[in-house]
């Protein structure tokens, strides 16, 4: 059977870190109205030389540093945002250009924040299909410059980076204990559109636009849209919540995860959380979160985790791996 083995991670974040403090002096709010809704203690922002495709180049190299591998044996780029950095060509182009393995397949996936988690499984089946024999998936997004300064219940909950994963098409035998993407599970639902949005696009106003937000119907319907799924994915492979030894979620706001651990009556313990440091990175919060748990070393070889996110659309999916 050939699966699609985990080799490596990496991230990359911004130089510049916003505390609550600092964004307080500039938005009507504060540190603590933000923590006690969000739990959101620091963000990072991008500077005008930062861009979403400097963040996931240097996510990238991380990740295939951490793998051992050059950049020129990667067949395949697939990289998710919402935020790229030209309306065309595809962000993952120029990736691909900076890391010197052209040739190879390279593309876009925009789910927003359950990118990661598309962008994962449409490289797994490429993989799994012989398209190529390895790949670099990537979550990278520049949210700040979609935010709108204005609008305090917004504009404090999100922040700017990358994350990358280095998967391996291997033979694993019968009756041996499988490793990487077990499976994968991804929904939409787009009747949903108004209640997380971008108010501009190409076709429509010629602009970027700014975005839009209805918090507590998107509270709401992520944490029971996170807990069918997260079951959806463990069934299918026979597997109970039980048997999870780690949960890495997209990171939108602490009372989201907690919720959803609720729901799932899944130890907190089990749940990698970043939102603090790194607020809401969109695409980018999975693989910066997988990252972080991998290099401090709570996750480790034969761990079982499972990857999941929701975003605007709305979208949403699951992912089950063996480290």
């Amino acid at each position: 059977m050939r699966r699609s083995v985990l080799l490596g991670t990496g991230s990359a974040l911004p130089e510049t870190v916003v505390t609550n403090s600092e964004l307080a002096e500039r938005v009507d709010t504060s540190d603590e109205w933000i923590v006690e809704r969000t739990g959101i203690t620091q963000r990072y922002i991008a500077g005008p030389d930062e861009t979403t495709a400097s963040l996931a180049t240097d996510a990238a190299r991380r990740a295939l540093e951490a793998a051992g591998i050059e950049a020129s044996s990667i067949g395949l780029i697939v990289l998710a945002t919402a935020t790229p950095d030209q309306t065309f060509p595809a962000t993952a182009t120029i990736v691909q250009h900076n890391l010197g393995c052209t040739g190879g397949i390279a593309f876009d996936v925009a789910a927003v924040c359950s990118g990661f988690l598309y962008a994962l499984g449409v490289a797994d089946s490429m993989l799994r299909a012989g398209m190529a024999e390895r790949a670099l998936v990537i979550g990278a997004e520049t949210f700040s410059r979609i935010l709108d300064w204005e609008d305090r219940t917004t504009c404090v909950l999100f922040g700017d980076g990358a994350g990358a994963i280095v998967l391996e098409a291997q033979e694993q035998a019968e009756g041996e204990p499988a490793r990487g993407v077990l499976a994968t599970k991804l929904h939409a639902d787009g009747t949903h559109n108004q209640l997380l949005f971008v108010d501009g696009g190409p076709s429509t106003t010629g602009t970027v636009g700014k975005l839009r937000m209805k918090g507590r119907e998107v509270f709401r319907h992520a944490v029971v849209n996170l807990a069918e799924v997260l079951n959806e994915v463990l069934e299918s492979e026979g597997l109970a919540t039980a048997d999870i030894d780690w949960l890495v979620p997209h990171q939108a706001n602490a009372r989201i995860l907690d919720g959803t651990a609720k729901k799932l009556a899944l130890d907190p313990a089990k749940v990698v959380k970043t939102v603090g440091e790194h607020a809401n990175t969109s695409a980018a919060s999975v693989p910066l979160a997988l990252d972080q748990a991998v290099r401090d070393g709570r996750i480790g070889r034969g761990d079982l985790v499972v990857l999941e996110a929701m975003g605007g659309g709305f979208t949403w999916g699951a992912s089950l791996l063996r480290v």
